[in-house]
């Protein structure tokens, strides 16, 4: 029954992000909702697992933007071979942030939650992304449909 209440509750939310401002914060707030329902986390855990994931949350935003940044509006036409090799080493050494990042918040993640728990919440993010574009796309789908 609480897993349907919270599938509704994510529906409904889903469904109105369109007229809402706030869409990131809403996300945010239904993913951890999500999280928090599906790794079962105690009051300890809650209190040492949220600062841990929020400031993994933020440096991962910040080097998606960057990423993001770096690669928008390239034009592929002129660009050089020694430009496209930059661009290259440039996307190298994000990756290899990204990567030292997220092997820094499973570290981190051991101190706090049994390694169960951490591969629990791989998946439920992972689940919750898949859920999320379903919406998108349902949402998509249902305004190409009543566009003439």
């Amino acid at each position: 029954m609480k897993k349907i209440f919270l599938l509704l509750i994510i529906t409904f939310c889903v469904s109105s992000f369109a007229q809402d401002n706030n869409r990131r914060e809403r996300i945010k707030a239904l993913k951890i909702a999500f999280i928090t329902e599906r790794l079962q986390l105690t009051e300890t855990e809650a209190q040492k697992f949220w600062p841990v994931y929020n400031t993994f949350e933020t440096e991962n935003h910040k080097v998606r933007k960057e990423t993001i940044g770096n690669f928008r509006n390239l034009d592929f036409e002129s660009m050089t071979e020694t430009e496209a090799n930059q661009r290259l080493e440039e996307w190298m050494s994000t990756e290899e942030r990204k990567h030292k990042l997220r092997q820094n918040f499973v570290r981190d993640l051991l101190n706090v939650l049994p390694a169960k728990k951490i591969i629990i919440l791989k998946a439920t993010e992972d689940a919750f992304n898949r859920r999320m574009m379903e919406q998108f796309k349902k949402r998509r789908d249902g305004y190409r449909k009543n566009i003439p």
